[in-house]
């Protein structure tokens, strides 16, 4: 009997007891917390150090093998040398001074300033120069330095002066620069070469690279600024692929690709933020990924996107787990921003937020969950008002649930085309990445709410009255602006983008940014019968209750 326990003890040490696993099956249950904050359990120490480690890799993507790197020293010829305007003005349709108003252009955000860490800790990778932006990074490779962008491309944004991560960004064009690129197959290695003229060995390597792996790229505009087509581009990339366990490429259906996504269908949607990934047990706006670490899912399905190999790709998996670790337990560990850090808890009315909570607790916690505020707690509710305004507890289902109530489909039926595909990959199967379509859509945990319009998967609500309001009366077009300016750029009441003669006029110089709600895939429709109006479109709250319940969803 004590060999038996000494040789447990031994097996134990050697492969680590220490280490926890995540369940990340369908079957997957929230803890008796309510939360997966800390995801692998590990002491505060090892849990702050990870944190770090995985901050660094949001910003900087490190996928070593990555299919599409950008060799920086002729893009930065390209844009800052005038004689080369032509074929950026190509590329871009419009030429660029320098790197850094590329970067501007494309909605990354800005580190934030020392004065700014005490709302959002983001800390400067090293070895990347002063003039990078959060989401853009420089990846060694082939002996030369290459462009490329990371998670916090599309999930770190700025919110009036502070850049944070795991808000989605307001603006990207992540997908729009894919679609950009793609023209380069015209041009060709000759072609770009006779232009920008000699490369030295290794941006020489990474531009055949870069242009071989584009041709099993297959890309799709975003219908308007600020929304995102990933889903898409996974799908017409693997459509450039053989249909086999590694999406093995071939020239020929890199000519003419497999019939997967229908041509011009819609499935946009906005990045996600994550400070809600803590709450859920299925992943994705539609919930359709429900099992496996959607952080290694998402590896997978920017590298389909990059027109990585494979092989490659499960290699790199395989000995760097310890990064997608990391970066796992550090977007989980994710904090929302609160409300009175921006506009001040005085703006609060603590009587009319008390009276939302309970339009709330009748209304959307049935869907939303239920979220227990400092003024619930005796020991805090004499506190501060930014005690009193906390939120102290979040009791979401312990399983993410998926409902219909009536918005815009396409997004969630744009998964069937092409999660047979996904789900016999041999790396989905390895680590149990497993897609189910859905039929609507996961109702978030509304953490932070009040930073996240406009609303719904698809930006179509640009503010919470419109969203408290019948689908009927709902404003059709919006403008999707910047959040800088406090005076101009909110509107605090409706807590969301400004609309109708409140919007800048700025703002409707950029006709990208129009948001167009008439439009297939766009839709404002549904999240209203039942729940804020009656059958026949008559809103059931008044607008006392309206703002009422506004005001509580401000403190979440």
């Amino acid at each position: 009997m004590y060999r038996i326990y000494f040789c447990l003890f031994v097996f134990l040490l050697l492969s680590g007891c220490q280490a926890f696993v995540p369940d990340w099956s369908e079957q997957a249950k929230l803890p008796a917390s309510g939360e997966r904050a800390n995801l692998y359990q590990a002491s505060p120490d090892d849990w702050k150090a990870s944190i770090e480690r995985g901050k660094m890799h949001m910003l900087v993507y490190p996928v070593t093998t990555t299919g599409l790197l950008v060799p920086f020293g002729p893009l930065q010829r390209i844009i800052e040398d005038s004689q080369y305007d032509g074929i950026e003005s190509f590329i871009f349709g419009r030429s660029f001074s320098t790197i850094p108003e590329l970067y501007e252009w494309l909605g990354l955000s800005l580190f934030p300033t020392d004065a700014q860490n005490a709302l959002s800790v983001v800390p400067f990778p090293s070895g990347q120069p002063q003039d990078i932006r959060m989401g853009a990074g420089l990846l060694a490779r082939s002996g030369t330095k290459g462009l490329t962008f990371s998670c916090a491309a599309c999930h770190a944004g700025t919110f009036f002066g502070v850049p944070i991560l795991g808000l989605n960004a307001r603006r990207p064009r992540a997908n729009e620069i894919f679609v950009l690129g793609k023209q380069l197959e015209s041009v060709g290695y000759q072609g770009l070469t006779d232009f920008i003229g000699k490369l030295d060995a290794g941006e020489d390597a990474e531009l055949k690279k870069f242009l071989e792996n584009l041709k099993s790229v297959g890309v799709q505009k975003p219908l308007v600024l600020g929304l995102d087509t990933s889903l898409a581009q996974v799908a017409r990339s693997l459509a450039r692929r053989k249909d086999d366990p590694y999406a093995t490429k071939d020239d020929a259906l890199a000519k003419t690709p497999r019939q997967m996504w229908p041509e011009d269908f819609v499935a946009d949607s906005k990045p996600m933020v994550w400070w809600t990934m803590k709450y859920k047990t299925r992943w994705l706006a539609d919930g359709s990924v429900v099992s496996g670490n959607p952080v290694f899912t998402n590896f997978l399905w920017n590298e389909i996107g990059r027109g990585a190999d494979l092989h490659e790709l499960e290699t790199w998996l395989d000995e760097n787990a310890d990064v997608v670790k990391d970066l796992t337990a550090a977007v989980f560990a994710t904090q929302a921003p609160r409300y009175g850090d921006f506009f001040g808890w005085e703006s609060i009315d603590l009587a009319q937020a008390k009276a939302g909570q309970k339009i709330f607790q009748e209304r959307c916690s049935r869907c939303h969950g239920t979220y227990e505020k400092g003024w619930d707690d005796p020991t805090l509710s004499q506190g501060s008002l930014s005690e009193q305004m906390q939120t102290t507890k979040v009791r979401y289902p312990e399983q993410t649930p998926v409902h219909d109530v009536g918005t815009d489909p396409q997004r969630a039926q744009g998964m069937a085309h092409f999660a047979d595909a996904l789900n016999n990959l041999a790396i989905s199967k390895k680590m149990n990445t497993l897609v189910v379509p859905q039929k609507g859509y996961v109702p978030p945990p509304l953490s932070g709410i009040f930073a996240r319009y406009p609303y719904l998967h698809n930006n179509s609500i640009p503010n919470l009255c419109a969203l408290l309001t019948p689908a009927a009366q709902r404003p059709t077009s919006f403008y999707q602006g910047p959040a800088e300016n406090k005076q101009t750029d909110i509107d605090l009441e409706c807590m969301g983008y400004p609309t109708g003669d409140a919007i800048p006029e700025a703002w409707k110089q950029e006709k990208y940014a129009l948001f167009d709600a008439t439009k297939p895939g766009l839709s404002n429709k549904g999240h209203d019968v039942g729940i804020f109006a009656d059958d026949q479109g008559r809103s059931l709250l008044s607008p006392e209750q309206q703002k009422q319940l506004i005001v509580f969803l401000k403190t979440l």
